[in-house]
């Protein structure tokens, strides 16, 4: 049995309430639906700024009405101590992904980036100290890892950051250390690397490039690609994502708490790599795509060239065994998106939702 299986067999024994912020977003609400699936008590902090209701629609959809029931929402602001004292009450685990992300964001609007990521961060961090919370989980960034030549990415070793994005989710780390030793708690970052998925937000200036770049094939639309596509990452799918905020979250190991861990495959996908294979995957249900060809532009500012990460310590301290590999997450991931990328339409109470196909 893996540390995972370990882990979903205890939680069908055992509820327990837990705290997910974000929980609107694409982590927040995948997250969610794990935890409500096994049978578990959900309080969600969200402003909706940058998550939707609808993603919340469909995991009530997913799961049935009776586990939803065990699901409440505070639509509030991590930027407000008091949203995030009463999110807090009662709850033993936090899962914290509310924050604004996108490095070209954080570029173009550095004092709001600011704001969500590290005064809302601190918000968070103090109200789970004085809530007592058993574990606080949050979303650290492989941004942090800066201008750092070296591959495969290991954690104590980081470069300067090169953007705002990058100082907020470093400072993060920073903050959460100071809080172990200054008050006892009980943390645990997780560094993620180009995570990917159903329910990740095709639309808008800072979508990211999995879900941007299958909208634009879907809907034969012109598709970008920064640099001369070399340019590599880690791609790693969202169930990867909730296996290790499980096992962050309900490891009995006390030397793997206070730490901070890659996640990710330790592997390289250039975007021409990758280009290829959602086209090839995406070939047979939409025939225009055999004559598509991409459109290069300049390189992004703040962008790192190349990302890998080593996962050695995660899987070391707390069993973490990536079930997908990129191949195996982008058929899963596809197959949402070709269901859900129908042309918009407006319905009562969910704007801009996309209707879908079936």
């Amino acid at each position: 049995m893996t540390a995972y299986q370990g882990v979903l067999e205890y939680l069908e024994d055992h509820r327990h309430r837990w705290l997910v912020t974000g929980v609107a977003g694409f982590i927040g609400s995948n997250l969610l639906e794990a935890l409500l699936r096994h049978g578990q008590e959900v309080v969600g902090l969200d402003n909706l700024s940058t998550g939707h209701r609808y993603n919340l629609e469909q995991v009530r959809d997913l799961v049935g009405e009776r586990a939803w029931r065990s699901f409440t929402l505070i639509e509030g602001d991590i930027r407000q101590p008091e949203a995030c004292i009463e999110a807090c009450r009662g709850v033993e685990y936090v899962l914290h992904q509310a924050a604004l992300g996108s490095v070209p964001r954080s570029i173009q609007d550095p004092v709001r980036t600011n704001e969500n990521n590290i005064s809302g961060f601190l918000n968070m961090l103090v109200a789970s100290r004085d809530a007592s919370v058993r574990r606080f989980v949050y979303a650290a960034s492989s941004s942090t890892y800066g201008d750092h030549p070296d591959l495969p990415k290991v954690e104590p070793v980081i470069g300067r950051p090169l953007s705002p994005y990058a100082v907020t989710k470093y400072v993060n780390e920073l903050y959460a250390d100071v809080f172990a030793r200054c008050y006892g708690t009980n943390s645990i970052g997780l560094r993620y690397f180009n995570v990917f998925g159903p329910r990740q937000d095709p639309n808008g200036a800072y979508a990211a490039v999995i879900p941007q770049w299958v909208a634009a094939l879907v809907e034969n639309r012109p598709l970008y690609i920064n640099g001369d596509g070399e340019t590599s990452r880690d791609f790693c799918f969202i169930e990867n994502v909730i296996q290790i905020n499980l096992l962050a979250a309900l490891t009995d190991n006390a030397e793997a708490v206070n730490q901070v861990y890659n996640v990710a495959l330790n592997e390289r996908t250039s975007l021409n790599r990758l280009y290829e294979m959602i086209r090839g995957l995406l070939q047979e249900t939409f025939p225009h795509l055999r004559h598509h060809e991409p459109t290069y532009v300049d390189f992004r500012k703040g962008d790192v060239r190349h990302s890998q990460a080593d996962i050695s310590r995660a899987a070391a301290m707390l069993g973490f065994s990536p079930t997908h590999r990129i191949e195996e997450g982008l058929t899963e991931a596809l197959a949402w998106y070709v269901a859900h990328l129908a042309p918009d339409r407006e319905e009562p109470g969910s704007p801009g939702r996309r209707q879908s196909r079936r």
